[in-house]
């Protein structure tokens, strides 16, 4: 211990000596080249530990609201304005966050989304990645391909999302992105209690188009919380938003459904409609209805049409305003449907709660399914998914129609493509009603396919594919639907619904069958009654509807490739008045399969008497393995595919 006091005392003077030497002119001793970044990072750290706040210049009055005052906006519901920062610019923004006092979860707060110079949905918008106030190491409190976690440092850290603590969040927030330096980039985020930084020891990548355009954009997403905006020293697109009282001038409104079934309340069907007011200056502010006069103007005892007539008489601050406005919403009250729905028909599903039935799909086979898409439009991911599982429940993969997916066996293994330069905010109103016919393919190597035909309510088609899906058993593969804030409509009809339709008035599309494949599809039968061919009929076509045979639900068909060489089958000893009367409503799953130079056509009709017929035709002979395509028909009766 005596000799190291010695050292000590003799490393102290020569320390002492080098710092009477730094007064000496030319002396070099403190001019150590030190990285931006470095220094930076330092004095991040430094900052957040109370080493005060940057003085903010240059910044202009921009007050305006993001975010429900009662804390209800959910995540990717309400955005503030974009900001665009270009190279060597700076740019400060100041709001009051206010947090939800009961909220239990870390991510209550906000994220700063960092982005190309594009609008969100813009065929060729990119993310940067995405900061949140929060910041938990184990969590989701910043993604991105662009976005290094490692970067990221704050003086409150939560372990979990559930952690207590989120209210320390709130307050008045100076939010700084720093594109100033040449090799760095930084975002900061404080309110004086809490700070967290993010020092990235290089600039932006260029995700604009054009790469002569240098901007990048931000704008701030808020979950059950609310933004009040009010300083940037940047304009932002739309310009700066005055403090002064304002006007309403018009009103939009959300969560409207667009039916409602009969017996349903006119306070049920409106229970979760806001309102977005549009004031002067181009100000916005979701209003609940309870902060709207609203009169229904018909009779919602009434199948059909209802209108109301809705009426906001505030200025932006909450006074009395010098001119109302109005506007009127419209639903249909209507009868429950005949054909299978999944979800609520005023899309108000929640996640993971409705479900179709699990159909099980054979090795070497795909089936076919086709439905109407409602969506609240709200969201890329509010319309329908397909689940891959086992019979079990366990799950293969789950695939929306956004191009997005996860599970074990799509994460790593499966491709997802779609149309290039889709433009995703117009495919996205499109999808309000669009027709959609999906193809489930249990290739019967271990892997599996989803295909999705969307024909949008803008009149054009929009394809999204997920290709070698793995991990799958293909003698326990089975498919569903589900779908959030939305509902499907498995209402694709086929003949007159009261079974008046004429021998050979209606056919569905032609669905192409590959060489060694088999497609399958389900239906409901409904008929007349009268005879036994007044039911669903199988055609066999070319693509220019040549046939190769016609196969009607009650063992006879005809044809060139019918004739002399296929077998019919039934089950011995059908009782044919029995299932006369059980084909009206009956279930009926129908699988044609393309042999190379053959082909095969199975139904199996599951009746309302619940007794499951069989009927097979098989070798049907000669076919072209590579134009082979199937259709349905009927006579007398109706078919409503599911």
């Amino acid at each position: 211990m005596k000799n190291l006091n010695k050292i000590t005392s003799v490393f102290s003077s020569a320390v002492f000596a080098l710092l009477l030497l730094t007064g000496c002119e030319g002396s070099d001793l403190y001019n150590l080249v030190t990285p931006d970044w470095l220094s930076e990072r330092a004095d991040s750290i430094a900052n957040s530990k109370g080493g005060g706040e940057e003085e903010l210049v240059g910044m202009e009055e921009d007050v305006y609201t993001v975010g429900a005052a009662d804390f209800s906006t959910g995540w990717w519901q309400q955005f503030s304005k974009y900001y665009q920062i270009d190279e060597g610019e700076k740019w400060n923004g100041v709001f009051n966050l206010s947090i939800n006092p009961n909220a239990t979860n870390t991510y209550k707060n906000f994220a700063l989304i960092l982005c190309n110079d594009e609008d969100r949905g813009a065929a060729n918008y990119k993310e940067y990645g995405a900061i949140r106030f929060d910041n938990q190491p184990s969590g989701n409190s910043e993604w991105g391909d662009y976005i290094d976690r490692s970067l990221v440092e704050s003086n409150l850290t939560f372990g979990s999302d559930t952690d207590a603590g989120v209210d320390k969040l709130g307050g008045r927030v100076v939010l700084t992105i720093d594109r100033s330096k040449v090799d760095t980039f930084m975002v900061k985020i404080t309110n004086g209690t809490v700070t967290k930084t993010y020092l990235q020891p290089s600039k932006l990548e260029n995700l604009n188009a054009d790469g002569a355009n240098t901007k990048m954009r931000a704008f701030l997403v808020p979950e059950g919380s609310c933004i009040n905006f009010l300083q940037s020293n940047i304009e932002p697109i739309g310009g700066f938003t005055s403090a002064e009282d304002k006007n309403p001038l018009s009103m939009t409104f959300n969560n409207l459904p667009k039916k409602v079934l009969v017996g349903t309340s006119f306070a049920e069907a409106i229970a979760n409609l806001t309102a977005t007011i549009q004031f002067e200056q181009e100000v916005t502010k979701e209003v609940s209805a309870s902060e709207l006069q609203i009169q229904l103007l018909t009779n919602m005892s009434q199948v059909g049409e209802q209108r109301f007539l809705a009426i906001y008489n505030k200025t932006y601050k909450g006074e009395n305003c010098d001119s109302v406005i109005t506007a009127v919403g419209t639903f249909q009250v209507v009868e429950p449907t005949s054909f299978k729905v999944v979800g609520n028909i005023d899309n108000t599903t929640p996640w993971w709660t409705a479900f179709s039935d699990d159909i099980k799909v054979g090795a070497k086979e795909t089936f076919v399914s086709t439905f109407t898409n409602y969506t609240n439009g709200a969201a890329n991911w509010n319309n329908f998914l397909v689940v891959l599982r086992k019979a079990d429940k366990t799950e293969y993969g789950v695939m929306r129609a956004d191009n997005f997916g996860w599970g074990a066996g799509y994460d790593g293994i499966a491709t997802a493509s779609f149309e290039e330069g889709r433009d995703w905010a117009a495919w996205l109103a499109a999808m309000d009603g669009a027709k959609v016919t999906t193809y489930i393919t249990n290739n019967g190597d271990g892997t599996a396919d989803v295909k999705a035909v969307m024909l949008g309510s803008d009149g054009k088609t929009y394809t999204q594919q997920y290709t070698g899906i793995g991990g799958i058993d293909p003698n326990d593969f089975y498919f569903c639907f589900t779908i959030e804030k939305g509902h499907l409509e498995f209402d694709n009809v086929l003949g007159e619904i009261d079974n008046s339709t004429g021998w050979w008035a209606a056919h569905s599309t032609n669905i192409t069958v590959p060489r060694g494949m088999t497609y399958t599809t389900r239906f409901r039968n409904f008929t007349n009654g009268l005879t036994n061919w007044n039911n669903f009929l199988v055609v066999l076509t070319k693509a220019d509807n040549s046939e190769y045979a016609v196969m009607r639900a009650d063992n006879y068909g005809w044809g060139a490739s019918y004739e002399g060489v296929a077998t019919a089958s039934i089950e011995n000893g059908r009782d044919w008045d029995a299932w006369h009367n059980a084909m009206d409503e009956a279930l009926v799953t129908v699988s044609v399969t393309n042999n190379g130079s053959s082909a095969n056509v199975k139904c199996v009709i599951v009746g309302n008497d619940g007794v499951t017929y069989h009927q097979n035709y098989t070798g049907i002979s000669p076919i072209d393995a590579n134009d082979f395509r199937f259709r349905f028909t009927c006579e007398g009766s109706h078919l409503v595919f599911e």
